[in-house]
């Protein structure tokens, strides 16, 4: 083989191996049990397991965080603060509808080992090393950013569903690839039905289940604020388009182009999750019960106002989506 064909071959091996990686922001989601809200993504056996061994603090984002291994030598991120509730929650929330989340567990209690020269995650970190309430995230790292205006899934069904969850669950802060590091969008690559895939994902939900709207409004895990919001979540206009009472970050973009079929696609997959399992993964997410009774309601309430909006609506319009 001469060189020149020899280099032929190496180009056409890596064409090949990267046409093989599928772009995915969707898949079919399993019909879940209670026990899978409590487990959340990956099972039961995907929860971090003590003791937990200091890596450092990651500085990444405003809330003080962590980097530990645990027994099993897996890197989680280990968060503090007003967000740890939302987070852990959203994960299994976007996990029964078919979207890209990482395992994650609310964990009451426990102990850091080695911990030292802690700055943000100084108060919530003991100089034994104890803390307390704190939301544990499988690390994955990203290889690369995306936009709610650019991205392969425009005009599609899939993005649609995306804009109406973060809306459904007031996820505020919708910062994409063009606000550069604080980026919530992310690519990274896991398996996909035998095949490497690039999974889409939004990396942070810990500004969900408060009031959406501007600086001085907006808040997170906060039943009162969710509640106050929900009859302005949505409603449908009398020419036939869908009114979003949703405000966040980018967030003329998280609206444009979602529609009523949108809607009707993504309902199926809402509709199927009963009171009881919205409250086991709240009460596994840290909520206690007088809150996650209220959130259940709430989102229930949302959930009933798209099945109003779908059926209003009228016949479902035929569409190249």
């Amino acid at each position: 083989m001469t060189r020149f064909n020899a280099w032929v071959c190496v180009i056409g091996l890596y064409v090949l191996a990267h046409a093989a990686v599928a772009q995915v922001l969707w898949k079919e989601p399993p019909v879940l049990t209670v026990a899978d809200w409590v487990s959340g993504p990956g099972g039961a056996e995907a929860a971090p397991r003590p003791p937990f061994q200091f890596v450092k603090e990651n500085l990444d984002g405003t809330n003080p965080k962590i980097d530990v291994l645990d027994a099993a030598q897996r890197t989680w991120v280990v968060k503090f603060g007003g967000e740890v509730h939302s987070d852990t929650f959203a994960a299994r929330l976007l996990y029964a509808v078919g979207y890209a989340s990482t395992p994650t567990f609310y964990v009451e209690r426990g102990v850091i080992e080695n911990a030292h020269g802690l700055k943000r995650a100084k108060p919530f970190v003991r100089k034994d090393g104890s803390f307390q309430n704190a939301r544990f995230k499988l690390h994955q790292k990203h290889k690369t950013q995306w936009s709610w205006v650019d991205n392969p899934f425009q005009s599609t069904r899939e993005l649609g569903g995306l804009k109406i969850m973060i809306m459904l669950l007031s996820n505020w802060d919708t910062k994409d690839a063009r606000d550069g590091e604080g980026s919530n969008n992310g690519v990274y690559e896991e398996p996909h039905s035998g095949h490497s895939a690039a999974w889409y994902a939004v990396t942070d939900w810990g500004a969900s289940f408060g009031k959406s709207g501007g600086f001085f409004q907006r808040d997170r895990w906060d039943w009162r604020g969710y509640s106050a919001q929900s009859p302005r979540f949505v409603t449908l206009a009398r020419d036939g388009s869908i009114q979003w009472g949703f405000r966040g970050k980018h967030g003329a973009d998280i609206i444009a182009g979602v529609t009523v079929e949108d809607v009707r696609w993504l309902l199926p997959y809402l509709s199927r999750i009963t009171d009881e399992e919205l409250n086991a993964g709240l009460t596994a997410s840290g909520a206690l019960a007088p809150v996650a009774q209220q959130y259940t309601r709430a989102i229930r309430g949302r959930v009933l106002e798209l099945e109003r909006v779908a059926k209003s609506a009228g016949p479902l319009e035929v569409t190249s989506k």
